[in-house]
């Protein structure tokens, strides 16, 4: 069984090879060495471990929105969304590298950037009161919506459809990348980020992108289950779904917010 492509970089094409653990490690498909079937990833576990890590998320968030609505000064909200990013990058690429260390590091990302949702969604908030649920809101029905169009064989995740998700995922990421070192010379596409058809079309076809890539994270823990990896995989698994909904909730915020701004 070959092993499949994600643009999500927490769980890319050799998240299950030579996974490390007490097991054995997995090359080319086949595990080497047997997994008790306890000791197995499994998909109810790794639904369980993502609903824990999104509470987490929402506890730092709810705990940030409070501070920050307390004073309606952004020098609160500032130092913890700071904290949250910066840590929040640091856990996550540590996560990445030593999967093993997961069943830790993958609650502490959660509750980092329950810190950078809550800070953000506060300042989104105030200029446009009930951005933030409704930016929830759409997050989670997209998650639902997806996940049964997938579980039903609606959407089917092919080689091609792989491919094509890569790609546009990889295009936004340098456009990004470029955008902010662009940003020190004082150029910016003042068109892309403003509430403009240009600018809402933009964000449209990133909301997409970042919904679709969803799928591709369902049908990468469906091959893990598959290939019986050590069960502390669902942490890492839910971990990288949540990477996914991080930047989905961010860019529905962000979509709302332009077509506020419009009215």
């Amino acid at each position: 069984m070959p092993l499949i492509k994600t643009s999500n970089p927490a769980l890319g094409a050799n998240t299950f090879r030579n996974v490390p653990g007490q097991y054995g490690t997995l090359n080319g498909g086949s595990l080497n060495g047997a997994i008790d079937a306890t000791g197995r990833m499994t998909l109810n576990g790794t639904v369980n471990k993502t609903g824990l890590l999104l509470l987490l998320a929402v506890a730092t968030a709810a705990w940030t929105w409070y501070e920050f609505l307390q004073t309606g000064d952004l020098s609160v909200a500032g130092p913890l969304v700071a904290v949250g990013a910066i840590g929040g990058l640091i856990v996550a690429l540590v996560t990445t590298f030593k999967k093993e260390w997961s069943p830790v590091t993958a609650p502490l990302y959660a509750l980092l950037e329950g810190l950078v949702l809550g800070g953000l969604s506060a300042v989104f908030n105030l200029r446009y009161p009930g951005i933030a649920m409704q930016a929830v809101g759409l997050t989670f029905g997209t998650l639902f919506v997806l996940l049964l169009a997938y579980r039903s064989g609606l959407i089917k995740v092919t080689e091609k459809f792989r491919l094509g998700v890569v790609a546009a995922t990889g295009g936004i990421m340098l456009f990004y990348f470029a955008e902010i070192l662009l940003g020190f010379f004082g150029i910016n596409f003042i068109s892309i980020n403003s509430g403009g058809v240009i600018g809402i079309g933009f964000s449209l076809i990133v909301v997409g992108v970042a919904a679709l890539n969803l799928v591709l994270d369902f049908d990468f823990v469906e091959q893990g289950v598959t290939y019986g990896v050590p069960k502390y995989m669902e942490w890492y698994a839910a971990f990288g779904i949540m990477v996914t909904l991080v930047w989905l909730y961010l860019e529905m915020l962000r979509l709302l917010a332009k077509i506020r701004s419009r009215n």
